[in-house]
């Protein structure tokens, strides 16, 4: 069994909550349950980019001036980004100023548009790369998978930047496409209670 943490509710949870005690509320309540809505998954694909070679804590701090730099991440809105707009981002002190990533981001947007278009919407895309639960690894042990390196590989085909398949399992994991919450945390089964009640959209 993955190694737990106690919380202050007395209940265990995964072990990352210990390292960072601010994280419990992001792991209680949004972790691993599914995500539908166009625009939080697109924040969460390019927070994920974000988080690239940092650590999530910067990234979870951040994410508020994330959201005020970049129009609440309105990807209609982010894709007619222009070179006032890359100034202005690579000047703001509350987002992490790494221009690939920003760049990305803006380009990011405008691929989105166009999957919107062709495939009615991203929740519908990425739904479509659940893995089956068999064929995962055991929980909080593996950083990539066979559906991320794939939805990675379909992401990159239509333009999209700066999603390898690492960062692609990171946003599956947030997505609640798979569950990664340790067994015997006691947010595993109310994600898995989530996941029952869940209808997946369709592409």
């Amino acid at each position: 069994m993955d190694k737990l943490i106690t919380g202050s509710d007395d209940q265990e949870r995964c072990e990352w909550c210990d390292a960072a005690p601010e994280f419990l509320h992001y792991h209680d309540t949004e972790w691993g349950f599914p995500v539908v809505d166009d625009i939080r998954l697109f924040e969460k694909l390019c927070l994920e980019s974000f988080q690239s070679g940092l650590s999530w804590r910067t990234i979870l701090n951040k994410r508020e001036n994330f959201r005020a730099a970049f129009a609440g991440f309105d990807y209609a809105k982010v894709a007619q980004f222009g070179a006032v707009d890359r100034e202005r981002l690579m000047a703001d002190a509350g987002i992490v100023r790494n221009k690939s990533k920003i760049d990305a981001t803006i380009n990011n947007a405008q691929r989105m548009c166009e999957l919107v278009e062709a495939e009615g919407s991203l929740a519908a895309f990425v739904w479509a790369f659940e893995p089956d639960p068999e064929t995962l690894s055991e929980p909080q042990t593996a950083t990539t998978s066979a559906a991320s390196v794939a939805l990675s590989k379909a992401l990159k085909k239509r333009g999209w930047k700066f999603l390898g398949h690492t960062t692609v399992f990171a946003f599956m994991q947030a997505i609640g496409l798979i569950n990664d919450h340790a067994k015997g945390c006691v947010i595993r089964d109310r994600v898995k209670q989530a996941r029952q009640a869940f209808e997946p959209p369709k592409r």
